[in-house]
């Protein structure tokens, strides 16, 4: 199965995001790609944490879903659709939400951030709960690729990369992370906690990013990449917008549950 993670750049107008989002998605589909997974906030990156309020939609209603429901449709793509703000019954918080659409454009999952980003190292400070409500459940989902075979893919959203657990939960065969990591945190820890993620779980990660100097003046750390189950790098962006796109093996996958049976191992829950 070929798959491809989306790199961008988002500005705090969602129009231009949009239409960006669109040329890659087209982009991949063009490469051959039947899923593509665009990164967290890939709608916008406001000014301030508030300014997600002012795009959050109705779950199920609104012209960013409908835009990624009919592109999704238009090019008969899987399409991961980063992250967007989605309303919840607290009229100061949002959820942070990714939703995959499938080939028809239906959507096919819902998966709320769980965990949410806190930072403060005296010069940058994040408090993602200030605005956001977190999810509370795991969401995977079955994808029947033409290569034959049903992968389970497993959600989950850049803060969420340092939570193990939460992967183990997922029994996955691809694990996908769309996100916004800081240039600070991500050029200390984003490709070892990639890699380490797919090891212990031999599966595929697929980690669509922003990357790069924002209309905001925050800096994201990019280096998109898909990871396959033994920790090797298939393919990376380091920054800019742009598509990283890779077959996925299953085959090799197989291989190396097989001759390293760590999932049925585990002991301790």
């Amino acid at each position: 199965m070929k798959v491809a993670v989306i790199q961008t750049v988002s500005g705090v107008q969602w129009q231009p995001n949009l239409a960006w989002a669109q040329r890659a998605v087209a982009q991949a589909a063009e490469q051959g790609a039947e899923l593509v997974a665009l990164p967290e906030y890939f709608c916008v990156m406001g000014f301030k944490d508030t300014d997600k309020r002012a795009l959050q939609e109705t779950y199920g209603a609104g012209p960013m879903q409908d835009a990624m429901s009919d592109l999704a449709r238009t090019h008969g793509v899987w399409l991961v659709a980063g992250t967007m703000p989605l309303r919840t019954d607290d009229p100061t918080h949002a959820s942070n939400t990714s939703l995959v659409f499938s080939p028809q454009g239906e959507c096919a999952a819902r998966y709320d951030k769980i965990h949410l980003f806190a930072f403060d190292n005296g010069q940058e400070r994040f408090d993602e709960a200030r605005v956001l409500r977190p999810g509370t459940q795991p969401v995977a989902f079955e994808l029947p690729s033409r290569d034959g075979h049903t992968w389970r893919v497993g959600l989950s959203v850049c803060y969420d990369l340092r939570f193990p657990e939460l992967y183990r939960a997922l029994r996955a065969e691809l694990l996908l992370v769309p996100s916004a990591f800081t240039h600070t945190t991500g050029q200390a820890h984003w490709e070892l906690l990639l890699r380490a993620r797919a090891i212990e779980n031999l599966a595929y990660v697929g980690a669509p990013a922003q990357g790069g100097v924002h209309e905001n003046g925050r800096r994201t750390w990019g280096h998109s990449m898909l990871v396959e189950p033994w920790g090797a790098v298939l393919g990376q962006l380091q920054e800019g917008p742009g598509v990283v796109c890779h077959e996925l093996d299953w085959a090799h996958l197989m291989r190396c549950r097989a001759q390293l049976p760590a999932l049925s191992h585990k002991v301790l829950s």
